[in-house]
């Protein structure tokens, strides 16, 4: 019986999100952010990738949105939305802002919403 090697992230920042995740969840009670933590332990090449019309066709003005990895700039946005990730890119960003909207980290969601009330999450 061969034993397997648990591989980690060599990012040190993914890292420290999932153990910050993980923790909240225990001293919130929140389980929001110990399945998002799960999402984020998965390999890159398993990671989601949401675009931006799939945040508009699931949203509506003033939602709090959650993306366990990237949001891409195909489509559009026409309402206000809070939207974390662990990254956006530059279209993605640009057409958030553009809708008066915000990005934020998922780090800064959690600060701001340490129990996981009314997010969605996208993916």
């Amino acid at each position: 019986m061969s034993q397997r090697r648990r591989t980690r992230s060599p990012n040190p920042n993914l890292t420290g999100l999932i153990i910050l995740l993980k923790k909240k969840s225990r001293e919130n009670q929140a389980a929001i952010w110990r399945d998002i933590s799960e999402q984020l332990a998965k390999p890159r090449r398993k990671r989601i990738s949401v675009n931006i019309s799939r945040v508009n066709r699931h949203t509506k003005d003033g939602d709090e949105v959650l993306v366990p990895g990237k949001v891409i700039g195909s489509g559009l946005l026409d309402h206000p939305v809070k939207v974390a990730a662990l990254d956006f890119s530059e279209q993605a960003r640009s057409k958030i802002l553009g809708a008066k909207g915000q990005c934020l980290s998922i780090s800064e969601l959690l600060e701001i919403n340490p129990k996981g009330a009314s997010v969605k999450v996208i993916g």
